[in-house]
């Protein structure tokens, strides 16, 4: 499924492409499944700015999708964790590709499949759940965590990590999610659409995956010793939280500030054995075959996904 300039899934087409080959240091892979992340989305779109980043005028790359799973097909010179027919999962945001049959991977973004997880589960995981993850870093029983857009991939996991660590929780997205967001656990829901989320509270943690309000709404959601993180959304709100959000955050005791995402399988695989170990569930709300991508990404840009979306390649 290739793309050759920034638009709406329109600009999506499948072609027949000559399968790649591993250089040193790399993985060829035969997809089974890739899930659809909001960077996707972005991607395809070439909004906000920074999904411009390595292709101003047209993509960097012309196949999408970094979240796959998979069996090793081939390696490059140099590799020596994985070799034909190992079963793998990871985050390839660099490569991308994992729209296709085939893709290849640097081997240090690869992990191990867990034998727990099929691996449609397992592509769930690298970007969804390293975000709620380290989202939620020093989150205590007894506090109160508020997450907007918390019916998507990230937000499912992150609902599920929060009442593990006792917290009290509020979820915020559309209408359309909010008994889904209950069904996680959710002691809270919010329509964002009727209801202005920061003018309840006081919360403990805020972890925006969508990040469209202003600095100062934040700020007064949160308790004094609060955090806010945000994931994401536009240029202008993210230069916000960097700059006035800081300054705000020094001058009343409150930390508000961007979450800078740890990548690799160091930061995913704790979260894919939770997953495989019961602890948490991965939501898949839809799966799509290959040549449908374009309304799997559809149906997670529009913000109508219930936790993952997922891409069937084989």
């Amino acid at each position: 499924m290739v793309y050759d300039r920034y638009g709406g899934p329109d600009v999506l087409r499948v072609e027949d492409v000559p399968t790649p080959s591993p250089a040193a240091g790399q993985v060829l892979i035969r997809v089974v499944a890739t899930s659809v992340n909001l960077s996707d989305w972005e991607c395809l779109r070439g909004s906000p700015a920074y999904a411009r980043i390595g292709g101003l005028r047209t993509p960097a790359r012309r196949i999408l999708g970094s979240d796959i799973a998979g069996t090793v097909e081939a390696v490059g010179s140099g590799v020596t964790r994985f070799r034909p027919g190992d079963e793998v999962y990871g985050d390839n945001l660099a490569l991308k590709g994992g729209f296709a049959e085939y893709a290849v991977a640097p081997e240090h973004v690869l992990a191990p499949k867990p034998p727990g997880l099929g691996f449609a589960e397992a592509a769930t995981v690298p970007q969804a759940g390293v975000i709620a993850h380290q989202g939620l870093a020093g989150v205590a029983a007894g506090r109160h965590v508020a997450i907007n857009g918390a019916g998507g991939g990230s937000g499912a996991f992150a609902i599920q990590l929060a009442k593990r660590l006792g917290a009290e929780v509020t979820g915020v997205d559309n209408a359309g999610k909010l008994n889904f967001m209950r069904s996680l656990g959710a002691d809270h829901v919010t329509d964002y659409r009727s209801e202005d989320f920061t003018l309840r509270g006081p919360y403990d943690l805020i972890l925006d995956l969508v990040a469209h309000r202003s600095v100062f709404a934040y700020r007064r959601a949160l308790a004094p010793g609060g955090r806010y993180r945000c994931v994401g959304g536009s240029v202008r709100t993210l230069l916000r939280v960097l700059t006035a959000g800081s300054a705000l955050g020094l001058l009343t005791g409150r930390r508000l500030g961007v979450l800078a995402v740890k990548q690799g399988p160091e930061s995913f695989a704790p979260v894919a054995e939770l997953c495989a170990s019961g602890v948490l569930a991965v939501h898949i709300d839809r799966t799509f075959p290959l040549d449908e991508a374009p309304q799997a990404l559809a149906h997670v840009g529009e913000g109508r996904a219930l936790g993952k979306v997922v891409v069937r390649a084989s």
